[in-house]
Order: structure tokens, then C-alpha cells, then sequence
């Protein structure tokens, strides 16, 4: 059974209550010819979902394209939305050349310790090395890791619905920090 999933584009209005997911990771740059990874997450998402309620999908990226007139107004959609999520999907398939995700280091460090960030670096990305730094955060705060987007797609929803082993809460271990 597929799950009802309600999509939200940046600068749409966030709903204030039922079961949220932001979809957090680069975007590709515009007139590009990399195509989005977000698509292929809501249709996983949508396979997934079995939740009652329907599932909120909030992406940062434009319906139809249309860019946002102001910046500000881009960054604080996306900072409300991350804010609103019960789980901020983080996939970071990064490549240097399309989609740096310079942006979505700086959204991680801000989300790390929320208790609500989900980790996903695919090892066969253009630049799989410049995730390694992300990735040692995440295991200093207990976030899941993992390198598919259907598993990171799992441990989010997990998130969501409180069934991820660990019971959710982001922790620290000082201890292997203290390494850094």
C-alpha cells in the first residue's frame, strides 16, 4: 500500500500540523542538464509512506521552476520549513561541477544536534570524499547514515514515526568529538 503525500514547494505555505519530511541536499544549478534527485525521493517517499495521515514532502525547489524574487525570501521559506519537519532529509549525491552543496553544509551544521537530520551519501558519487567531514559529524550526533536514498528515504520515515532504533533523540558522543 502506497501512502498519500502532499508536496509543497518552496515558498508555499507550510502546514502546521500532520507528518512532515524536508528534503534538504543540493539543487542543481539552473539551465543546467543534471536533473533533480527530488522527484525520485517523493515517489519513494509515496511508496514507503503507510502513516494514516497524509505526508508532507516540502522542497526547497520552485514549482514550475520559477526562481524566488528575493533571496531572503528563498532562505527563510527554507529556514521555517527545516524548522517545521519532523525529519530533514539530508541526501547529498555530490558533484562539484552541478551540485556542490556548499549551501546544504552549512543546513546540516545548523540541523546536526536537532534530533530530526538524516544523513544519505551515495559512495558512487562524483565527490563521495568531500561527504567524509559530514559524515564523522553524524556519527558524533547519532545520526543515521546511510548510502542509498531508499534507505535514507526508511530511516527518515523511521523518524517520523518513531520506530528508528534508538528512540530518535540526537546524542552526542563526546568522546569520539574530542578526536576532531
Amino acid at each position: 500500500m502506497t501512502g498519500q503525500i502532499v508536496l509543497v514547494y518552496a515558498r508555499e505555505p507550510v502546514p502546521a500540523s500532520g507528518p512532515t519530511v524536508f528534503l534538504a541536499g543540493p539543487t542543481p544549478r539552473a539551465g543546467g542538464a543534471t536533473e533533480s534527485w527530488r522527484p525520485a525521493a517523493v515517489t519513494e517517499l509515496a511508496r514507503q509512506w503507510t502513516g494514516e495521515q497524509p505526508l508532507t514532502v516540502l522542497s526547497p525547489e520552485s514549482r514550475g521552476g520559477e526562481r524566488a524574487d528575493h533571496y531572503d525570501d528563498q532562505v527563510g521559506w527554507e529556514t521555517l520549513a527545516r524548522e517545521m519537519a519532523d525529519a530533514i532529509l539530508f541526501w547529498i549525491p555530490r558533484d562539484l561541477q552541478t551540485m556542490p552543496g556548499f549551501t546544504t553544509n552549512v543546513e546540516f551544521g545548523l540541523d546536526v544536534s536537532t534530533g530530526r537530520a538524516i544523513l544519505g551519501c551515495p559512495p558512487d558519487c562524483p565527490a563521495p570524499e568531500r561527504n567524509r567531514y559530514l559524515i564523522y559529524v553524524a556519527r558524533c550526533h547519532n545520526v543515521p547514515v546511510c548510502e542509498t536514498l531508499t534507505d535514507t528515504i526508511a530511516a527518515a520515515l523511521n523518524r517520523i514515526t518513531g520506530t528508528e532504533a534508538g528512540g530518535g533523540a540526537a546524542r552526542t558522543n563526546p568522546r569520539m568529538c574530542a578526536t576532531l
